[in-house]
């Protein structure tokens, strides 16, 4: 696989990268360990250098995971994890304090079973503590070679130019894709003028733009989407639209939706590194295939003026979880 570069930086991963929390949390029960070991090291056998996780995946089980399956080759792969949220009393609560952020690291480093996080971001802005503070906080870890790279993830414009101004942020994570493109608005813009990469998570619609997902379909009761306006059961048959054009598109390629998808999203930049996640390794391969997939300036003009027509109904989170992005 080839790989690209993320903004100014030095960090260079593979093209696709592989989001590994579904393996442990957020869609269903946690997934074999043994099994996602091995696929995790597929993927790397495949070319995917880059690996996302989180301390709060599990929580902690996701870390562990990353860390156990990249042991053997952890020199020749980067692995992003994230700071900020916490469990309390079984809530997910935001601390970005410093003192909190140095007991995460630790704990991050111990889990992950290394002495470097290679690109730690600040999972959620938290509200309570200056970002010139977090951002200081990292330089320093960074200083003390704990860190490597600092980034950011669901943040707002503003928040990243203050924090960049500190501790030059050398990834921003977001969701993007065929039917969420806010951050063409302002966060793209923003990113190109500062050399700031883009790690856009959910590229697939968090699985609905595989075509594997119509109004019919039943999520376990622990599953993250039973709470997403977005895929509640009008919607979900109000925006098949979206998944039957990328079917015409994909049949005109002869390919699959999944990998019209992804290749969707790396044509729009080159600083642009997305990280599908999954479980099965036949979704491994085809997302893997999607970095060879070239969509020339007429095929994307073409995507761009269908997707136009198309209104895409519900939101992305509910409530009170839209509330902490875009800070």
């Amino acid at each position: 696989m080839q790989t690209r570069t993320l903004g100014n930086s030095d960090l260079e991963v593979s093209t696709i990268g592989l989001g590994c929390m579904g393996m442990s949390y957020g869609y269903g029960p946690a997934s074999d360990k043994q099994e996602m070991i091995n696929l995790i090291r597929t993927a790397f056998d495949k070319g995917v250098t880059f690996f996302d996780t989180a301390e709060v995946y599990g929580p902690f089980a996701n870390e562990e995971l990353v860390g156990e399956a990249l042991a053997p080759i952890r020199e020749e792969v980067t692995i992003a994890t994230k700071f900020g949220i916490k469990m309390e009393n079984g809530n997910q609560t935001l601390d970005s304090h410093p003192e909190q952020i140095r007991r995460s690291v630790d704990g991050s480093l111990r889990r992950l079973n290394t002495d470097v996080i290679d690109l730690y971001y600040q999972h959620r802005v938290d509200p309570d503590v200056p970002i010139e503070e977090v951002a200081g906080t990292v330089k320093e870890l960074i200083d003390e070679g704990k860190v490597k790279h600092f980034g950011m993830s669901e943040a707002g414009v503003d928040t990243i130019r203050r924090a960049h101004a500190v501790q030059p942020v050398t990834a921003v994570q977001s969701e993007y894709s065929m039917w969420w493109r806010q951050p063409e608005e302002e966060l793209l813009p923003t990113l190109e003028e500062l050399g700031i990469g883009f790690v856009p998570f959910s590229p697939l619609g968090k699985g609905f733009l595989t075509g594997d997902i119509d109004e019919d379909t039943e999520f376990s009761e622990n599953d993250f989407r039973n709470i997403v306006p977005r895929f509640n059961k009008d919607n979900r048959k109000a925006n098949q639209q979206l998944v039957e054009l990328l079917g015409d598109i994909a049949g005109d390629h002869g390919t699959m939706r999944a990998q019209i998808a992804i290749a969707w999203v790396l044509a729009q930049k080159p600083w642009i590194v997305p990280i599908p996640g999954t479980t099965k390794r036949k979704h491994l391969k085809s997302n893997i295939a999607a970095a060879d997939i070239k969509l020339s300036s007429e095929d994307l003009s073409q995507i761009d003026a269908a997707l136009s027509k198309i209104e895409i109904q519900g939101a992305r989170y509910p409530k009170e979880l839209q509330e902490r992005t875009g800070n």
